[in-house]
């Protein structure tokens, strides 16, 4: 897999096994579903007829009243009883291993690189920081929407393009699979391209 380092056109050769691979459909939406699914809080409780305090006590005698017979004021049809099929407690994490997830990133990459989709710089490099000067560096590229990966958090990068609509900064070690499909593009400095390897590839 060859790509280009802009802005002079430099072609860094890529390993295949990790930019080049097939987009499989089904692994990148189970890991993205499990990436939801294990953040998901658990705050419903409803209580069902067992959890109710009180009635304990048979409200009337079996026979001879006329009503029909109960034995329990905290049932489903009483009112102050409990509920039917009360919702709880529930675990809704899903298991995805280490060799899932990194294929799944490996599958992400590869497409947005066939889609051309994924623009390669040298550097990103602010004298100082203003918003104007990353918008301007954006543009020069013509990205709108982009997610910008560097290898560690530069201060005058975050600080100048915080501020800019539809453009997210994320490191290598804090990608994942829904952050990288997020934006129309991904903005790449060589060094984090290099670094995803490391860290995602076979």
């Amino acid at each position: 897999m060859k790509i280009k380092i802009l802005p002079k056109n430099v072609i860094l050769n890529l390993p295949d096994s990790c930019f080049s691979v097939d987009y499989k459909k089904t692994l990148v939406h189970q890991v993205i579903t499990s990436y939801f699914a294990n953040g998901r809080d658990n705050i419903s409780s409803q209580k069902n007829r067992s959890a109710v305090s009180g009635g304990g006590k048979k409200p009337w005698r079996q026979k001879g009243t006329g009503r029909a017979r109960a034995g329990t004021t905290r049932g489903p049809i009483w009112r102050g009883g409990g509920v039917t099929f009360a919702s709880g407690k529930r675990n809704y994490s899903e298991k995805i291993n280490k060799k899932m997830y990194n294929g799944a990133m490996r599958s992400i990459i590869s497409e947005l690189i066939r889609t051309d989709k994924v623009v390669v710089v040298d550097k990103i490099q602010l004298d100082e920081i203003k918003t104007k000067s990353m918008s301007s560096l954006l543009k020069s590229y013509k990205l709108e929407s982009a997610l910008i990966v560097i290898n560690d958090i530069d201060e005058k990068i975050f600080l100048s393009s915080r501020n800019l609509k539809n453009i997210g900064i994320a490191t290598v070690d804090y990608l994942d699979p829904p952050l990288m499909l997020s934006f129309k593009n991904v903005l790449f400095t060589k060094d984090s391209l290099l670094n995803f390897e490391k860290r995602f590839g076979v």
